[in-house]
């Protein structure tokens, strides 16, 4: 327990990975007010949108526009899962891009249509591209966790992709549970395993729900000294390309955890709740977060509200 950070780094990766997901086109103006909601929460991290061909994912087609109106304070960041991506981002004006590839074979074909090698041949160039610009690169793993089509990942193979992103000066890896496969055990040994051979490599892990146990594993990388998680506000997303993903950890349940535990995120969680509830009403349908509905511990009750037993 002596591992555990004093701070948690919290990024929110809604609005690009759970408006992905929408049927329902979200006008850009409402995306701006969602995102500056959250900056004036103190979320100081967003992914905020994606780069990706907007006829691969139509809701987020405006991402240079919502870049015109939101807040900077926070850092913006935008996936990519290209060269052309790159340069997309970088003319928008993005702080940081985020690279994306899946650990296995099978779901970076799905996701990106490429072969592992030759996502990562491509982000040779993304790299020039990106310092020229002087915008830092975060790396992502999809599947890190597990492939929904292949199974178990090796951590040999999560390895080759950060040797590369090490040896292409990325800043960061971020470990990603597409499908919500990652248990307790596998987050200990996966942390432990990139630790020891890449010590220098500040690591992030993005979990998702699926099975019900994404809070449960936050408390296994917490353990292993990790301070960089990932999170979806209402507990929004489910990758497209992946069959049985549903939404990512919520951020305010996150939150809640964390204080809970004296451990600060700089976030307040009031109004990251309000934020949430103000989601739920935008997308019409019920979101999986927990704390946004009952409050936190603190919250009490008049004697009125409930019904009293009779007979």
């Amino acid at each position: 327990m002596s591992n555990r950070p004093a701070r948690v780094q919290v990024t929110e990766v809604g609005t690009r990975d759970g408006f992905q997901a929408e049927p329902k086109f979200i006008p850009t103006e409402t995306k701006v007010r969602i995102i500056n909601d959250l900056v004036a929460a103190g979320v100081p991290r967003l992914e905020y949108s994606s780069f990706m061909s907007p006829r691969a994912v139509p809701q987020l087609a405006d991402s240079a526009e919502v870049l015109q109106g939101v807040d900077r304070r926070s850092t913006m960041m935008g996936l990519i899962a290209n060269a052309k991506g790159a340069r997309r981002g970088v003319d928008a004006g993005v702080d940081e891009l985020v690279v994306v590839i899946s650990a296995s074979e099978s779901h970076n074909r799905k996701n990106v249509n490429r072969s592992v090698d030759e996502s990562l041949d491509g982000f040779e160039e993304v790299a020039l591209i990106a310092a020229d610009a002087s915008v830092p690169v975060h790396g992502a793993i999809a599947t890190a966790f597990g492939c929904p089509f292949e199974g178990d990942v090796p951590f040999e193979q999560i390895g080759y992709i950060a040797e590369r992103f090490e040896k292409l000066g990325f800043h960061g890896i971020g470990l990603g549970d597409t499908t919500g496969m990652a248990t307790p055990p596998l987050v200990t040994g996966l942390c432990r395993y990139l630790r020891d051979r890449f010590p220098e490599m500040p690591v992030a892990l993005h979990f998702h729900n699926t099975r019900g146990i994404g809070l449960c594993n936050v408390m296994a990388g917490l353990d292993e000294g990790i301070d960089k998680f990932e999170s979806s506000i209402g507990g929004l997303g489910g990758c497209p390309f992946a069959p049985g993903a549903t939404g990512n950890i919520c951020t305010e349940d996150l939150v809640y955890l964390l204080h809970e535990m004296d451990i600060e995120t700089g976030i307040d969680l009031d109004r990251l709740c309000e934020v949430a509830r103000y989601v739920e009403d935008v997308v019409d349908h019920r979101l999986p977060g927990q704390v946004m509905k009952a409050g936190t511990r603190a919250r009490l009750h008049a004697l009125d509200e409930a019904r009293t037993a009779t007979g």
